[in-house]
């Protein structure tokens, strides 16, 4: 996006909005996810997560 020049202020929105949803939003890295990037970190959650379920059904099974 750096120095893109639009043609229409809806054509700004549309790439900038798009830009955000599907590069950023799903690369950055941020320190509160350990350093890893929110699909990443939402994908080792729930490993995490289905792994204690498993464990929790065995020990009450």
């Amino acid at each position: 996006m750096h120095r893109h020049h639009f043609t229409t202020r809806a054509e700004a929105r549309i790439k900038i909005s798009t830009w955000i949803a599907d590069f950023y939003n799903t690369s950055r890295r941020h320190s509160a996810n350990d350093g890893l990037a929110p699909i990443t970190f939402e994908q080792r959650m729930t490993e995490a997560r289905e792994a204690s379920t498993a464990q929790l059904r065995a020990e009450v099974a």
